[in-house]
């Protein structure tokens, strides 16, 4: 008797337990998040296709970017961090930090979408090119590519699973990892959302401004304390 029912236990667990991983599955399927529905990938990265081209007849010299800021109705706009703003930035410029972009925002900062948005960024900027010396006040945003050994490995394995190209042992050979880095450079995501808020009348420095030869006045508590230590 008591084998019989161990037997038939054993007969409901092995029925079940197949039945409660697949139900199991069904509530991870169904829990999966498909995403906000004011957060559409899609439609940003056509935005953002646009805007490039868009963009490539909007990079200005410093010489007329400078010459823009002096004219009427138009505004250099700094969209970095406020403490990074605070620090240092081209004089005369306002301040809107990325992270507080909504429509309601730029709009109490700039009520007329026709006016000239002049933006720059970190990337702009180098303190001496060679040797290469960046301003603190202007750190460069750019990911530079760390080789993962892991990433190796996964190559190597596959690369070993494969005939060999001319002769080439393929267990030797290291595989070609891109060197490049990748600019992050805040003028771009500055740029996109700009327009997607209604601003197209923007302007951007073009070119990397080496500070300790170029003619540009900047202004925030970092020089102010420079000049305190110094002077």
């Amino acid at each position: 008797m008591e084998n019989t029912a161990f037997k038939f236990s054993l007969f409901v667990f092995l029925f079940s337990f197949p039945i409660s991983l697949i139900a199991q599955n069904e509530i991870k399927m169904k829990s999966k998040p498909t995403g906000s529905p004011l957060v559409n990938f899609d439609d940003y990265l056509d935005l953002a296709l646009k805007v490039k081209e868009y963009r490539k007849d909007r990079l200005v010299t410093l010489d007329d970017f400078k010459k823009m800021s002096k004219e009427p109705n138009t505004v250099i706009l700094d969209t970095r961090s406020d403490s990074m703003f605070k620090a240092k930035q081209i004089k005369g410029a306002i301040h809107l930090d990325f992270t507080d972009f909504t429509q309601d925002n730029l709009e109490r900062l700039i009520p007329d979408k026709n006016t000239r948005i002049l933006i720059y960024c970190n990337n702009n900027f180098l303190f001496l090119e060679t040797p290469r010396i960046e301003d603190a006040n202007f750190a460069s945003k750019v990911s530079k590519p760390v080789f993962s050994v892991d990433l190796y490995k996964v190559i190597l394995s596959q690369s070993l699973t494969t005939a060999p190209l001319n002769g080439s042992n393929p267990s030797t050979e290291q595989p070609k990892i891109s060197s490049k880095p990748i600019t992050l450079a805040l003028n771009i995501p500055t740029f996109i959302n700009l327009v997607g808020y209604g601003y197209e009348n923007i302007y951007e420095l073009g070119e990397l401004v080496i500070i300790s030869q170029k003619n540009l006045e900047f202004e925030g508590n970092s020089i102010n304390k420079f000049y305190l230590e110094n002077y």
